[in-house]
């Protein structure tokens, strides 16, 4: 098994100057080298051959020894230099100072064969320099959803890291699931997860924050130089450096990537459950799969993240408001190298409309109509309104309206609620809606098959529904990945009827409504 190196993420940006893996405060650096700890008995359990192509694996390779022994973090491969980042961040709207990379390590970063280059870091791979009290280690509950979330996310459209592997590593690990005391041991597990960077909003904001402006350009110029070179074409640097320009360019793309990135959270009902700063992707990934969910029932208020159940602060329906908030302190970091406040705040106006702009398109898509028109905002409203006065499943309401002739006996037969009986009044706002939204598209010019189609693409079928991670995860902690694997194959294609998997397609049944890991979940992992 070979793969082609290239480092210059450690090669470009200052080091901790300190070798030793201590817990510390780690100054004027943008990283520090730390080896994974070797485990004593690594096993696969699952490996995406989409992400290892992407760097030039074959499934020969994901069955080598030597992939076993690199991706449990056992064995270094050549041209490997594993470090962990230091970063900072505001976590549920308050300044934490340094966080980093606690129990994550890089490995380095690879550059395929047409010349992509994608970091690889090893979840869960031991202690840091930035683990403070914890132990660096990740266990098979939380490993297993980001595992399989990372790859349904990309074939569900959606911009995000990737993953690569999960392992078992035959160690057992403490954990307090609810922090309620009751703590008690788990299987250790590591993930292999890639990405372009994992440079975060927070890697600014550390700099920032300590006044450390040398290493806060250094980092800031190395993004834009790796990241988004076509900025230096239109910006070209003078004899200071980086222009200003440049650096708010930088600025008003990140934003732009990020507004993306959570319309596309709102259109598969995905909640992150913890968007703080450190948890923002540079590049407009979904980053971090912690306490994340998927909306069953349509609650805009609902959190999967009990540390965050009375404020709800990262709801589904406040999602773009928190990262407009995040793209605040973006702008608060990278201001001492710009000094002037008058762009920065047009960029930060200009994501509110930017995300209703895209947000209504991605409705309309939804719907099936192939424009937005004056009266959509208030059909919209409507649709949102009778889908919140009733349990109704989004994914299933959504894919059910591909049809003709809709009525209530329509969505019952379609099995969108999770009640069996429904007023009166409810059924009479529903049809009213229904006749509204069926005069609407019949004034679009596309047929019926092809709106259909349309809105079959862009609303999935299958989701990685709470309740289905809960099952996989409780057959894979007694030895069965079956599931793991299972799902990891229906989720490959998200938006086709795959009549065979239909199972994984139903709503969530009523044992999962307050099932722990079904209905809410914590950040430990």
């Amino acid at each position: 098994m070979k793969l082609n190196f290239d480092n210059r993420f450690t090669e470009e940006l200052p080091a901790d100057s300190q070798t030793t893996n201590q817990r510390r405060q780690v100054n004027n650096a943008c990283f520090s080298y730390v080896a994974p700890t070797p485990v004593s008995g690594p096993k696969i359990v699952s490996v995406s051959a989409e992400a290892g192509q992407l760097i030039g694996l074959s499934d020969a390779d994901h069955a080598s020894t030597p992939f076993l022994e690199a991706f449990s973090g056992n064995k270094l491969l050549d041209g490997m230099k594993p470090y962990a980042m230091c970063y900072g961040g505001h976590q549920f709207g308050n300044w934490a100072g340094q966080l980093g990379d606690g129990r994550a390590i890089n490995l380095g970063e690879v550059v395929n064969e047409n010349r992509a280059r994608w970091a690889l870091q090893l979840k869960g791979a031991g202690p840091t320099p930035y683990s403070r009290t914890a132990d660096g280690l990740a266990v098979l509950r939380s490993s297993v959803r980001e595992y399989i979330c990372s790859e349904a996310m990309h074939h569900l459209g959606v911009p995000t890291t990737r993953a690569l592997s999960l392992m078992t590593t035959g160690e057992q690990v403490m954990r307090d699931m609810l922090y309620d005391g009751n703590a008690a041991y788990e299987p250790g597990a590591v993930v292999c997860r890639m990405a372009p960077s994992f440079i975060r909003f927070g890697s600014f904001q550390i700099f920032a924050s300590r006044n450390e402006l040398d290493e806060l350009r250094a980092l800031t110029q190395y993004t834009i130089r790796h990241y988004y070179p076509e900025l230096l074409e239109q910006y070209p640097a003078d004899e200071s450096g980086y222009t200003k320009d440049c650096i708010v360019a930088f600025f008003s793309k990140v934003c732009d990537l990020t507004v993306t990135m959570i319309v596309d959270w709102m259109r598969v009902g995905f909640v992150h459950g913890v968007m703080n700063t450190d948890n923002m992707s540079i590049h407009g990934l979904t980053i971090d799969y912690g306490p994340y969910g998927w909306l069953d029932d349509y609650n805009p208020d609902w959190t999967p993240n009990t540390t965050d159940a009375n404020q709800a602060r990262y709801r589904f329906g406040d999602q773009a408001n928190i990262a407009l908030w995040n793209c605040y302190q973006l702008a608060n970091a990278l201001y001492p190298l710009i000094e002037e406040t008058e762009q920065l705040e047009q960029i930060l106006t200009d994501f509110q409309s930017s995300y209703s702009e895209q947000w209504q398109r991605m409705m309309a898509t939804k719907l099936g109509l192939n424009e937005v028109m004056a009266g959509d905002s208030e059909l919209l409203k409507q649709l949102e309104s009778l889908l919140v006065a009733t349990e109704t499943d989004m994914t299933r309401f959504y894919r059910a309206l591909a049809h003709e002739n809709l009525d209530y006996d329509h969505f019952c037969r379609h099995g969108v609620f999770y009640q069996s009986e429904h007023s009166s009044e409810y059924k009479s706002q529903l049809e009213a809606w229904l006749t509204t939204y069926q005069t609407r598209t019949d004034g679009c010019s596309s047929s019926n098959e092809t709106r259909f189609a349309l809105m079959n693409s862009v609303n999935p079928k299958y989701v990685f529904r709470n309740y289905l991670a809960q099952q996989a995860i409780d057959k894979s902690e007694n030895g069965d990945h079956s599931m793991v694997n299972e799902l990891l194959n229906v989720l490959r294609k998200p938006y086709d009827e795959q009549p065979e998997f239909e199972v994984y397609a139903q709503k969530r049944p009523e044992w999962a409504r307050t099932k722990v890991g079904c209905s809410m979940l914590s950040c430990s992992s």
